[in-house]
Parts: structure tokens; sequence; C-alpha cells
């Protein structure tokens, strides 16, 4: 029996180390972690730079199945798809016949266009597509530091419409005010009625006018925290295991001892211990300062089943009230005309570069008021200058660099179904 025994063990053991040389091991013979571990780094490896032919090729299939799913969801609530496809023909009828509401109808549309820009801008900055698009860097900061700019130069928020908000012009009325003014009493005289003028010009007055679109753009991110609350909801309630790695990591905090917590984890345990407790005033809190863990918020809301008013309502006071408030007024006073010369001289102090560097910031400045203060019917100067040339190859390159995070991110998820289709084909077998 001894001998049987051994020659047992010598078989097996040959049979194992023959299934390791050609690569056959079976997937159930390795531990769940290390499977787990190998399958995260195979998808990891998924992207355009490594493998382009073949992420092209998951991202197509996952794009489908992707479709069809939405398809399959509007087709069972295809009385309310019906509703509004009516809805919308009357409202096309509407905007077609002419008569004195279409007035009404222009302003309603143009207002409707424009925040649907930016609540969208605001759920690509939150929703997790890919690695994220920084909106409000590339587009709303930019868009209230040049109403800023406006506002000081021309002494008025008053921007004519249009070409405002796709262009900002002075109002012609102030700068012939100002002209007459210069006529009659004088430069001197003159310059002192515009810094006046341009005194009148308050913080609360610039966050008036931009309100409606960094409102809209906060709603738009407190939208984007909606899908990790109903993915961490609808797991607790069904209490099937998720696909979401981010919601598995939450499981796998709340199982650690606090010994074994690191420094980040410990944040993480805090501000959901925060939420927990507090509740709607725990979520405000989290959602009105600028908090890169707030997805944790989402799927802890989620996981202890808070209700949806009570996250949703938080968050959208948070983010579209408190927190756009403060970012506005940080992007106001730092862009105000006094701010923007200072840093203009400072960068003259540099040694050595100072010149050369204060030089094209000073023309880009003498080149934006100059587009201010055109007349109707003038030509607009079209200059450019390095720096605005920069800024859009740099939007250009985190457009693109954001799409190619979505083809990566797509078809590691349909990587992520084929390997947890092979598995249930194995326990299966």
């Amino acid at each position: 029996m001894a001998e049987y025994g051994a020659e047992g063990e010598v078989t097996q053991r040959r049979l194992g180390v023959k299934e390791q040389q050609n690569g056959e091991l079976t997937d159930s013979e390795l531990p769940v972690d290390e499977r787990k571990q190998r399958d995260r780094e195979e998808r990891e490896a998924l992207v355009l730079w490594k493998k382009p032919l073949l992420t092209l090729h998951y991202f197509t299939l996952e794009l489908l199945i992707t479709i069809k799913e939405w398809i399959w969801r509007l087709w069972q609530q295809r009385q309310t798809v019906f509703g509004l496809l009516i809805l919308l023909i009357l409202l096309s009828i509407a905007y077609r016949i002419e008569g004195t509401h279409q007035k009404h109808v222009r302003y309603i549309e143009k207002k409707t266009l424009w925040c649907a820009y930016w609540v969208g801008l605001g759920i690509l900055s939150s929703v997790g597509l890919g690695t994220g698009l920084h909106t409000f860097l590339l587009y709303l900061g930019p868009h209230i530091a040049s109403v800023t700019l406006a506002a000081y130069e021309c002494g008025s928020v008053d921007f004519p419409e249009p070409p405002y908000p796709d262009q900002i012009v002075c109002p012609q009325h102030e700068t012939s005010e100002q002209g007459s003014n210069a006529e009659q009493v004088g430069v001197e005289a003159a310059g002192v009625g515009s810094a006046a003028f341009q005194g009148s010009i308050s913080l609360w007055t610039i966050i008036s006018k931009v309100r409606l679109e960094a409102c809209m753009w906060g709603a738009g991110t407190a939208i984007g925290e909606l899908p990790p609350y109903f993915m961490a909801r609808a797991a607790r309630l069904s209490g099937a295991d998720p696909d979401d790695e981010d919601y598995q990591k939450f499981e796998e905090m709340l199982d650690q001892t606090q010994s074994a917590q690191d420094f980040a984890t410990r944040v993480k345990v805090a501000v959901q211990k925060l939420i927990q407790k507090v509740g709607f005033f725990g979520i405000l809190a989290c959602a009105s300062i600028p908090n890169p863990l707030f997805d944790l918020a989402g799927i802890t809301c989620g996981h202890f089943l808070v209700p949806f008013w009570t996250f949703f309502g938080a968050t959208l006071i948070g983010k579209a009230v408190i927190k756009m408030h403060i970012q506005k007024l940080f992007v106001i006073i730092t862009f105000s005309r006094h701010i923007v010369e200072q840093m203009v001289s400072l960068i003259g102090a540099v040694p050595l570069l100072g010149a050369a560097l204060q030089k094209p910031f000073r023309e880009y400045l003498e080149a934006q008021k100059a587009k201010l203060h055109h007349r109707a019917g003038e030509g607009i100067p079209t200059e450019e200058n390095w720096l605005s040339w920069l800024f859009e190859k740099v939007v250009v390159i985190m457009v693109c660099f954001f799409v190619c995070s979505i083809v990566n991110s797509m078809a590691q998820s349909y990587a992520k179904r084929k390997q947890q289709g092979k598995y249930s084909e194995d326990k299966t077998e």
C-alpha cells in the first residue's frame, strides 16, 4: 500500500508539472484571490496603446450589448416612451407654426439648450465614464473667468444677446457714453469716470450673471453621482454580488479591522461613518466641498439603503448651490482686475525669463480687451496668441484621452463578461 501511495503521489506530481509546463492548469485549481488578481491584470492590459485591434473589437461588442440592453429597457417602458414622443410631436408643431408665441418659444429653446449643455458637461465630469472629463477646468472655469474680465473691462454685465454667450462684447451705449465724456471733459476726467464706473461692478453682480450655468453644471455633477448609489442599493436588496470593483473594495474595507487599515482607508471609513451616522447633513457636508471620495458616499448610501431623496436632495443642494458658489467666488476673485494685473507683474519679476514670459500674457489680455470693444459691423481681431493656441490644444488632448479611456473601459467590461461566462461554464461542468 505504501508503494502504491508513493507511486500515486509521483504520478500526480508529474501530471501537475506537465500541466504547468503546458499552461493548462484549470481556473478552479487556483485560489480565488489569485484568480481575481490575474483576471484584473489581464483586463488592465487591454488598452488601445497595447492591444489596439482587440480593444476596438471588444469595445464594439460591448457597445452593441449596451445598445441592445437600452432598447430592451425602452421597450419595457414603451408607454412612457410613446407619451414622450407625442409630447415631442406637439412641441415640434408649436415650434414650426408662426404666431405671437414664437418669441416665447425661442426664449424657452435658448434657455433649454443652454441648461442642457451645462448639465451634460456636469454629468460627464462625475458619471465615471473612463477617467472622467474635467469640464470645470476646461469649460465652466474659463467661461466664468471670461465674464469676470469682461465685466471689469466693460463696467457692465449687460452683454448684448446675441452674440453672448458665444462671444462677449461690451454694451455699445457704455462705450459711447465713455467717448462722449472724454470729448466733453477731457481724457483725465474720462479716466476717472471709467474707474468709478468699473468700481460699481461687485462680486454679487458677476455671480448673478453666471449663476444659471454654474448651478446647471452642479446639478449635472449631482446626477452623475447616482449610478454608484443605484448599483449599491440594488446589490444590497437583491443580495447578489455586483460586478463593480469599487463596491467590492467597499465591502472589503468594511470587513477590515482598524489595525489593518492604512491612512487612505481610514479616511474612507471616516467618510462612511459620517454619512451613516449624520445622514442628510453628512451627505450635504461631503457634497459641499471638493471631495474626490464622494463616489464612496453614493456607495455607502446605497449599501445602507438611505432613501433616494435624502441622498439626491443633499447632493443636489451641496453641489449645485453651496459648492458651486464657493468655486465661483474663487474663480471670480482670482480673475478680478487688480489680481490679474498683480499676477502679470509678478510674472515679470521672474529672474531671466520674466520679461519674455510677461509679454505674451500682456498681449493676450490686450487682445481680449480689443475684442470686447469692437462694434457691430467691424471686423473682429483674429490675431492668435500662443496662450490661446496652447489652451485649445490642451482641451483637444484631454477630450481625446477621455474618449480613449471610455473605449478602454468598455473593452475591459466586455473582457470581464467573458471571464465571468467562463467561470459559469466551469462551475456547471
